[in-house]
């Protein structure tokens, strides 16, 4: 049989337990025509690229599967016909990747990733008026701008 990779996006309004179960219909769905899921993926409340319906954030879903044509285009009918979901998108493909997809394994590295330190803090005027930093201890560097005759023009002069 044919591999298939569906991406459904639902409202941000439902629940991941919602989102799940639209997932177990199709799974259902894909299961009375001998096939089934090989992988399923919750990618969380991300933000959209432009509004759908009113909506600016959605639930992403991803499904490996493993289905007769005839079943694909069932789901496919379903995903359209509920109210819950924004978008879908189906794909064959040659293989199902095995472990995490590349949009769980990016929000891995970036948790992974050490975000303490953002950058030099602006001069004291932004600081809350207890003090500047310097006093309590804060070892950022601190730039101003430079006066006019000590920028270098590159050779101009």
């Amino acid at each position: 049989m044919p591999l298939y990779e569906c991406v459904f996006i639902a409202r941000n309004d439902v629940t991941q337990q919602q989102v799940e179960t639209i997932a177990e219909q199709m799974a259902g769905i894909i299961g009375e025509a001998t096939g089934s899921v090989k992988k399923r993926e919750y990618w969380g409340l991300r933000g959209l690229a432009y509004r759908i319906k009113k909506n600016r954030k959605g639930h992403y879903m991803l499904l490996g599967i493993d289905a007769p044509p005839a079943a694909m285009q069932e789901v496919e009918r379903q995903l359209g016909l509920n109210e819950d979901v924004l978008r879908s998108l189906t794909i064959r493909v040659e293989a199902i990747e095995e472990g995490q997809s590349a949009i769980l394994a990016k929000r891995g590295e970036d948790r992974d990733r050490d975000r303490g330190f953002r950058g030099p803090r602006p001069p004291g005027r932004f600081s809350s008026g207890r003090g500047g930093g310097r006093e309590r201890g804060d070892d950022r560097e601190e730039f101003r701008a430079r006066p006019r005759d000590e920028i270098d023009h590159g050779g101009e002069e």
